[in-house]
Order: C-alpha cells, then structure tokens, then sequence
C-alpha cells in the first residue's frame, strides 16, 4: 500500500520510528546507504549527530581527514591520528568506511605543490599510496584510489601527476593501491561523468586499468546535481555503461543544490568560485514549501532509479550528515544558505528523507 507523504511524515519521529525505518534499514539487501563526515562527529562532540549516524548509515566517507594535506603533510611526517580515530568510530558502530582519497589534484601539501623534479614527485607517489592504504588494509572497507582525473571532455586533467609522472600515473596508482591493499575495495571517483564525453573518458580510464592487469573494483558518480533539473536519463545511461565493464556503481557525494548556479554549466571543481550577487542567495530565512516540495519529489525520483538499478549500485552516500555542514554552503559562492540534504540544520529530516522512505512502498 502506497502511504501518503503527509501520512508518513507524521508517522516519523526525529531519527525513524518502529512504523518507518532508518534510511540504511530502508534499504538494507539493496546498497550500502553512507554520508560523508567530519572530525567533529567522528569525535562524537555532536550530541545529535552522534545519535543520528549509526541509527541511519551503514557507510561512511571521510570528508577531509584522509585527502593529502591533512594525512601527509610534510615530506617525512604523516598524521595519522584523526583518520585512526574515525575507523574506530566506524568499528564501534558497525559502519563501514570508504577511504577518500589517495590521489586527487586538490588539498595537496604544500612541499608537494612546490616539487619541480619528477622523481621527487614520483617517490612521493609511490611512498604516498603505499604508506597509508597499507596502514589502513582490512580496517576501511574501500579506498577512492584517484578523485577527479578528467576534464569535462573527458581528456586527462593537467594535474601535477599528470606533469610530472605522465599520463600512466592512474594505472599505476591503482597497481599500487592493489599491493598494498590486497583486502580493500579499490575505486574511481569523479563528477559528470553521468555526462556523455566525461562518461566516455571515464569508461576508457576503467578499460586502460583492466587491460593492464590491475584491480579497479568500482566508480564512483559523485551526484552533485540541482534540485529540479536531475540528469535522470544521463544517470541511467551511465548505470548501465559503468556495470557492463563488470564494475560496482556508486553515487557517491549526492546532494542536490536548490539556489541558483551562477554559471551555465554545472561543475563540482573546488578550485573555481563565482561572485555574489542579488539574487543568488533567496533562502537566508528558510526554505519555502514550494522548494521543500521540489527537492523531496527530485530525490524520490533518484532513488526510484536507483532501485530499478539496485543490483548494479553498491552504495549511495550523502555528501554530508545535514544542510548546515553541507559545502555548498561555500560553493561556488561562500556564505549562502542552501538545503541539499535530507536533514536539516537541526538534524531533522526532511519532506525529503520522508519523499526517499516513501520510494520503498510505491
């Protein structure tokens, strides 16, 4: 029997109810259903969230304490201490963590960023992936190897590993992750690439890593989209293109923007920003029901895809726990308010998290 949105809403209380499950309940034996987390929820200072996030994720993705700068910031140190800190969150609640990242063009150490000789670079690399996805073998559960290689064409970024160890460094990067990760899923990350020419570059990335005889188990569609205008068809597309490659799909960072983009393309790239003006910040004082209404029926469409797809998706993580640690919060232009996920400021879900219960009981 289909529930009525409004009928289901007061069926919940803050975190789930006997009558509604948890999102990870929800949709346990479908995917993994995860959120990207910070050192403050890790260390449990968060009284709400820590009673949130083992009631409703099963996944977890490090938003910042495993990217280069902050786990390896200088030549002979690495810092180890917040990421062991959130594995041991994750064992004692039982949730598995995917690792993020090991290679990626941004949030790089700042001695990294002012190497001009290759093999300096390269030592780096090789001591850089094998150091730390060794430490964390049989304790993650999957590694994001490489994060945002291609340009929006589809070709590889001219990124300092791409300068300085030529365009073999991906391959290489997941041969090194294989070995020193032998019981750790290894995976592709990257945004648009539910887009037909990043899509394509992406899917020759995945055969070039196969062909050479190394492991790459998964992508990862990070699903930075705009509440409103998802790319359902593209999405799809890509579901189908990706897991005939014999590989897991992902939807990694999801969350859905509904303040206006400033451009006219849509990109996740940290290093570009746009300038405030009127009109790009309309929701200061909350968000209205019209746009409450959009966003829930957007995510119930999503999900509703996902299912027809569950046996190709291992996991949909959140790219955050609630609207206030949202960095769209910042992005493209810093200060605004925005809504993408489905809790909100105070922990409370959303018409949204009810709209993505609901898509269990068509």
């Amino acid at each position: 029997m289909r529930i009525a949105l409004p009928a289901l809403i007061v069926l919940v209380s803050l975190h789930g109810s006997a009558q509604t499950p948890a999102l990870k309940e929800a949709f346990r034996g479908d995917f993994l259903i995860g959120a990207a987390i910070n050192t403050r929820q890790t260390e449990e200072k968060d009284t709400a969230a820590a009673r949130l996030i083992p009631r409703q994720f099963d996944a977890l993705t490090p938003e910042n304490i495993m990217k280069a700068e902050i786990m390896h910031p200088a030549w002979d140190r690495y810092n180890f201490d917040p990421a062991d800190k959130l594995v041991a969150y994750a064992q004692r609640n039982h949730i598995k963590v995917n690792a993020h990242n090991l290679i990626w063009h941004s949030q790089l150490p700042t001695f990294l960023r002012r190497m001009q000789d290759a093999d300096s670079v390269r030592a780096y690399f090789v001591n850089h992936i094998t150091t730390i996805a060794s430490r964390y073998d049989g304790q993650v559960y999957s590694w994001d190897v490489v994060n945002e290689a291609l340009n929006e064409d589809g070709t590889l970024r001219n990124s300092i590993f791409l300068k300085k160890l030529g365009p073999d460094y991906i391959v290489e990067a997941f041969r090194l992750a294989q070995k020193a990760a032998p019981h750790t899923r290894l995976y592709y990350n990257d945004y648009n690439i539910e887009q037909p020419k990043k899509r394509a570059g992406a899917i020759a990335l995945i055969k070039k890593i196969q062909a050479a005889g190394v492991r790459i188990d998964g992508v990862g569609i990070q699903g930075h989209w705009k509440s409103g205008n998802v790319p359902l068809a593209a999405i799809e597309a890509s579901i189908l293109e990706f897991s005939a490659l014999g590989v897991e799909v992902m939807f990694t960072e999801l969350d859905l923007s509904v303040l206006p983009n400033p451009w006219d393309h849509n990109t996740a790239d940290v290093g570009q920003v746009a300038a405030n003006r009127a009109g790009m910040n309309p929701y200061t004082n909350g968000l209205p029901d019209s746009a409450q209404d959009l966003l829930a029926s957007s995510y119930a469409d999503l999900f509703r895809l996902f299912l027809r797809h569950k046996g190709k998706i291992s996991r949909i993580t959140f790219w955050g726990i609630d609207d206030g640690m949202s960095w769209l919060n910042d992005f493209p232009i810093r200060g605004r308010t925005n809504y993408p996920l489905p809790f909100d400021r105070n922990y409370q879900p959303k018409k949204a998290y009810f709209a993505i219960i609901a898509t269990k009981n068509p």
